[in-house]
């Protein structure tokens, strides 16, 4: 059975930082792209960071500079180090794994960026 489960939102202040996990099972977890996503209150889900099983990286314009993501094959784990947090960051953030023909999707984890 294939899992993935993000972990690590919260609430935190504007200009602070949050690292967020995404562990995942029943998947060579090596094989597949990872990706992060967001969905904001009324807003279509959208792709925030992406990694490759080479470890080349992609990010939407809106993260730049401020969010990094990683991958720890070792432990079946990909993170999103997000700096310098913005309330318009608040959303419920998934990780995505694809693979050539098949995706999974983590359940979610809530960032809420307020004072």
């Amino acid at each position: 059975q294939v899992q993935l489960v993000e972990s690590g939102g919260g609430l935190v202040q504007p200009g602070g930082s949050v690292r967020l996990s995404c562990a995942a099972s029943g998947i060579i977890f090596s094989d597949y792209a990872m990706t992060w996503y967001r969905q904001a209150p009324g807003k279509q889900r959208e792709s925030v960071a992406g990694i490759s099983p080479i470890n080349s990286t992609g990010y939407a314009d809106s993260v730049k500079g401020r969010f990094t993501i990683s991958r720890d094959n070792a432990k079946n784990t990909v993170y999103l180090q997000m700096n310098d947090l913005r309330p318009d960051d608040t959303a419920v953030y998934y990780c995505k794994a694809t693979t050539s023909d098949i995706e999974y999707w983590g359940k979610g984890t809530l960032v809420t960026v307020s004072s």
